[in-house]
């Protein structure tokens, strides 16, 4: 099964297909918008979206255009078979308001099933509501949950 698909509503197409791509904005929104990613460098964007089992963008546009104009993007860090972590969820406030992030997480959320993956897990400080709706809940057994922060080490 190929990992790579497209959709298509209205003027917007969703895609898995990394040539699309548009790494300054990701980078860009990462880095100094997001509140969960601030800081993170353009850097560790990329290398984050190469070590990810599937990206997620959304576009205007046809996308055989030589660079579509990406409004929208998610990650999904997952071994394809057990687990994934759903993460880097957002759409660009002008495309906003449109039911692009639904549609987003209703993607990702049937990928994830038609491949069979067990668990999924996302964070979010203020959309549960959206998740909720394609079966996300909180977890039933936090305690059984642990984490490792790991602090970046000082340079030289």
């Amino acid at each position: 099964m190929t990992l790579e698909s497209d959709w298509k509503r209205g003027d917007f197409t969703i895609s898995t297909d990394p040539r699309y791509l548009d790494l300054a904005m990701i980078s860009r929104f990462l880095g100094e918008e997001a509140y969960w990613s601030r800081g993170r460098t353009a850097e560790q964007v990329r290398r984050s979206i190469d070590n990810s089992a599937m990206c997620f963008g959304i576009y205007t546009g046809a996308l055989s255009e030589a660079t579509p104009h990406q409004v929208g993007f998610a990650r999904l860090v997952s071994d394809m078979t057990t687990f994934a972590w759903l993460c880097d969820v957002f759409v660009l406030p002008e495309a906003r308001g449109q039911g692009l992030g639904a549609w987003l997480v209703s993607l990702a959320a049937e990928t994830v099933r038609a491949n069979g993956i067990r668990r999924v897990l996302l964070a979010t400080r203020d959309a549960h509501a959206l998740y909720a709706r394609y079966g996300f809940e909180p977890l039933a057994e936090p305690q059984r949950w642990m984490s490792l922060q790991v602090q970046a080490l000082a340079g030289p």
